[in-house]
């Protein structure tokens, strides 16, 4: 009785749209790094999706991680000559709070950090694919190569290679416990132009990173050096609008973020990641431009 109510079910592709559209969205935002496409790319998904070809599928998400990433490969070949001419340094799209849920807090949450998908932007589509199934969904060899049409030998030198590049992030293990009080100190430092609480919060290495994407100004390339980003932080001049807008301490990427609105309308998001001691500053992503922050709450919906 069980089994013959619940193959209508599984043929139904609203039920597979209900039940896994989390899952399909989590792998499509890692792979693309925006929200937008990802929702594209859920959306073509399912609509795609034949009833009929339901009916014999043993592994759900399998069988849907292996469309979603071929689409995703597909999206992320043809923006590749995009962002070799876009304006400025590309930055991932922020994914805010609103766009979570219990599916989506139930896979390893570092890999949705926003320094995380950073680092993702200098791997291959291919590397990208297979550090993210292994990763952050853990799959095995055998299950990656299936759902990449790849060797279980070949995948397994893709992922050595995309994982000598992601070393450089730290675990952010424990620093939930210190990130608030200390984005919390850096804003209040950034708002009243405060150099030596500034020195003190930012690491030797410290390195800035704006998306402005031609819409609205910014540095071009990335700030690096403590002494560079201390200066821009600390300049009258710079970022004006930021210490007029109104800010946020927020979760954005499953972690304490900030972000800047005006009037209820998110103008900008600054992601950071604390150096491996979890005491100091060590990089900052400010996402400026309006079309990556399409998605964003407003500010009634921070917290």
């Amino acid at each position: 009785m069980t089994s013959k109510k619940l193959l209508p079910a599984a043929r139904d592709a609203e039920y597979w749209y209900r039940t896994y559209r989390p899952f399909v969205f989590s792998v499509a935002y890692r792979m693309l790094g925006a929200v937008s496409d990802a929702e594209d790319a859920v959306h073509d998904l399912f609509a795609d999706i034949r009833p009929e070809e339901l009916a014999n599928v043993r592994n759900p998400k399998a069988y849907l991680a292996k469309w979603t990433i071929n689409r995703c490969l597909n999206v992320l070949r043809s923006a590749r000559r995009k962002r070799e001419v876009y304006i400025g340094e590309w930055l991932p799209e922020p994914l805010l709070e609103r766009f979570d849920g219990p599916d989506l807090a139930a896979e390893r949450k570092e890999t949705l950090s926003y320094a995380y998908l950073v680092m993702l932007e200098r791997l291959t589509p291919a590397q990208r694919a297979v550090f993210l199934l292994r990763e952050a969904f853990e799959y095995d060899y055998e299950a990656i190569a299936e759902l990449l049409g790849k060797s279980e030998a070949n995948c397994r030198k893709l992922f050595s290679r995309a994982k000598k590049s992601m070393n450089a992030v730290p675990s952010s293990a424990g620093a939930q416990n210190v990130r608030k009080p200390l984005l919390e100190k850096f804003v209040s430092a950034f708002q009243q132009y405060d150099v030596e609480r500034l020195l003190e919060l930012l690491a030797e290495d410290a390195t800035m990173v704006t998306d402005g994407g031609g819409n609205v100004h910014a540095a071009i390339r990335p700030i690096i050096g403590r002494k560079r980003v201390l200066a821009l932080l600390s300049s009258p001049k710079a970022y004006t609008l930021l210490r007029k807008w109104d800010f946020s301490i927020t979760e954005i990427n499953k972690e304490t973020n900030v972000a800047f609105s005006q009037e209820g309308v998110v103008k900008g998001v600054l992601c950071f990641e604390l150096s491996g001691e979890q005491n100091r500053i060590r990089n900052l992503y400010l996402i400026l431009n309006p079309d990556k922050l399409k998605a964003a709450l407003s500010e009634g919906e921070a917290h």
